[in-house]
């Protein structure tokens, strides 16, 4: 194989990595910990989601469109997956929910994005989010064991530094709703607090230690509550910067998986 070709291959399997993790796992053989961290990463997906949708409609960074279509399928992947695993009839009712919402959440996001359809998903995306949180909670507490609650907190960093791309994009495209600053900011506050709750965690491995000081080395740099002051946008450096701590985030819920039975 050629250099370029071989460097080529390994940015696309890190990018696939950043966002879904090594998905060969078969819904059968899953873990607790493999099911809360992908219960988890499907409320980082509509979030995910409704921000590529609006950075299509803007026809702001080339792989938006990308990146729309793998959080789409993925999202579809991980609900089949997490319908064999449900267990109990409150897990098997929820994540009928969950795949109900799903099907007309997916139809909107899948048509050609406006400015109009984006203020609708938007709020759909908060009603899948929703429910799927519910799901993530019922199989935390059928774990029954802190380092499940941790796979859900650092799961759910994912789900928040795209939520604050989410409203960061939507408010770039001209949607000035008011909802969208007082989500925005709520999510940098609770992301702040999560972290701080990880750094102090008694399971923590020395790894984990490692990766979470790099987030906050990151989220610290990225100086959020300044950067989203203002009309003069910047989306797509925003969303670079925010997109590097979801794969932070990522690789730290897979180490706390990997101590969760």
């Amino acid at each position: 194989m050629k250099p370029k070709v071989r460097i080529l291959s390994f940015l696309f399997f890190f990018l696939f990595l950043a966002v879904g993790g090594v998905e060969a796992v078969a819904a059968a053989n899953l873990t607790m910990g493999d099911a809360i961290n992908k219960a988890g990463r499907q409320r980082m997906l509509s979030q995910r989601i409704v921000k590529a949708y609006a950075l299509v409609g803007q026809k702001v960074m080339l792989s938006a469109a990308n990146q729309l279509r793998d959080s789409v399928a993925l999202f579809d992947k991980q609900l089949a997956e997490l319908t064999e695993f449900a267990a109990t009839d409150e897990e098997r009712k929820t994540i009928a929910e969950v795949a109900a919402l799903w099907k007309k959440f997916k139809a909107m996001a899948t048509q050609k994005p406006s400015k109009e359809n984006a203020e609708k998903l938007a709020a759909m995306s908060d009603e899948v989010l929703k429910k799927a949180h519910k799901f993530v909670l019922l199989l935390q507490e059928r774990s029954g064991t802190n380092a499940g609650k941790l796979v859900n907190i650092s799961g759910r960093q994912r789900m928040l530094s795209q939520r604050i791309a989410k409203f960061y994009v939507l408010k770039s495209w001209g949607l000035d709703n008011p909802e969208y600053d007082i989500g925005m900011q709520k999510a940098v506050v609770e992301f702040t607090d999560a972290l701080r709750l990880l750094q102090n965690a008694p399971e923590n491995t020395s790894e984990i230690n490692d990766a979470l000081a790099k987030v906050e080395k990151d989220w610290n740099t990225f100086k959020i509550s300044k950067q989203l002051k203002g009309n003069n946008y910047i989306p797509s450096l925003v969303v670079r910067s925010l997109d590097k701590i979801l794969a932070q985030m990522n690789y730290i819920t897979a180490l706390y998986a990997g101590i969760t039975k």
